[in-house]
């Protein structure tokens, strides 16, 4: 049920010709009522930003952390378009705010798809009327506002965490781009549990710091990333960890979709870093290895090549011992003290053929570890992206 799963929220996508193909391309998720609630969002680091993110920011700021809505349309990220694009943002909440009976800026705007062109504004004026008209409370209403908001995507990516007596949902869109700090994403949470705003800007934080901040497939930072969350307090006011704990298992869930419809991705890789002198080294080590060109072509051609997984983690700029450096493919070690050991090369060869690979290394020099979620460089991706996409 994604967006709608927890009480107190409706959906809605439309098609209203932003798409030349005719495709969905305009959703919605607000209150049931139209009153605004806690609400909290983490955006892009890019400060190349787009108009969508300026103007939720500020009216997040204006409100104090509400909100009773967010407005997204995809085909178009309303990004590279000066004034024009921030007016045109400002019109799209002003529009929902008009038919749900809330303020302008109660209303938070997201949008994604090419950089460079303006909105077509006409489609969107008939379309917010058409796409407030239809929300409801159904699963079918969030799977509409779901596949609303893709554009590369090949499937809608949605969740629901269910948590003793309150529900966190969830509906996100992905699949290149995918880079921390966030991706060319956009996602929208929600949740019944009765929150204040401080606390949901904390624990959103939290969450993407491990998940959508724990992602990369290309290296690239969108001008666009939004993640965004609404608590709607029609439930119980829940215990802090357990709820910490729901927000972070739906924003993982939804960063391991995006990755997993990653463009023309044959693998999905999971480089785990252990070992090392910080957490933070760890990240970034994890984030080197996962961004290598040479490593990834690696997992394309099924190759455990433990060398060049060594090479990178050696110019990551972290603290690493030489003499027990390990590198594992699949909980099998391949590489001890930057030399190859002898292992069950057959187990290997069977993981890497799978879809789902394990790299786990470990640099010797401490207790840190990290995370980071990624893909194989394939000629799909290179098909994907050669042109204006």
């Amino acid at each position: 049920m994604s967006v709608v799963a927890p009480s107190g929220f409706v959906a809605a996508g439309v098609a209203c010709g932003i798409k030349a193909s005719g495709q969905a391309d305009l959703a919605l998720v607000a209150t049931d009522d139209g009153a605004p609630v806690p609400a909290a969002g983490v955006f892009t680091r890019n400060l190349v930003v787009a108009a969508p993110v300026t103007v939720s920011r500020r009216h997040l700021a204006a409100t104090g952390g509400r909100a009773a809505a967010v407005v997204l349309s995809s085909g178009n990220a309303n990004a590279g378009t000066g004034a024009r694009g921030e007016a045109d943002a400002e019109q799209m909440c002003s529009l929902v705010a008009g038919e749900i009976g809330a303020e302008p800026a109660a209303v938070l705007v997201c949008s994604t798809g090419l950089i460079g062109y303006e909105l077509p504004m006409p489609a969107l004026a008939a379309g917010i009327p058409a796409v407030a008209t239809g929300r409801g409370a159904t699963p079918a209403h969030g799977i509409a506002a779901a596949e609303a908001i893709m554009t590369t995507d090949t499937c809608r990516k949605e969740t629901v965490v269910r948590a003793g007596d309150f529900v966190v949902g969830g509906m996100a869109k992905g699949a290149a781009m995918l880079a921390p700090d966030m991706a060319t994403m956009l996602a929208v949470l929600t949740t019944d549990a009765a929150v204040d705003g401080a606390t949901l800007q904390g624990v959103l934080q939290a969450g993407v710091a491990d998940s959508f901040n724990a992602m990369t497939v290309d290296g690239c930072t969108s001008t666009n990333d939004t993640v965004l969350v609404l608590a709607s307090g029609r439930a119980v006011a829940p215990d802090p960890a357990t709820f910490a704990a729901a927000v972070a298992d739906a924003c993982l869930d939804l960063a391991t979709q995006m990755v997993g419809d990653a463009e023309g991705h044959t693998k999905v890789v999971k480089v785990r870093v252990t070992g090392a002198a910080s957490d933070d080294d760890a990240r970034r080590a994890a984030r080197k290895v996962a961004e290598s060109q040479l490593v990834k072509c690696s997992w394309f051609g099924a190759d455990p090549y433990w060398g060049r997984v060594a090479s990178d983690l050696g110019t990551a700029g972290v603290a690493l011992d030489p003499t027990a450096l390990t590198i594992a493919y699949g909980g099998t070690v391949v590489s001890r003290g930057c030399v190859a050991v002898d292992h069950d090369a057959t187990a290997v060869a069977d993981h890497m053929a799978g879809e789902y690979l394990d790299l786990h290394c470990d640099l010797g020099a401490g207790t840190g570890e990290a995370r980071v979620l990624t893909n194989d460089l394939t000629y799909g991706y290179i098909d994907e992206n050669k042109g204006t996409s």
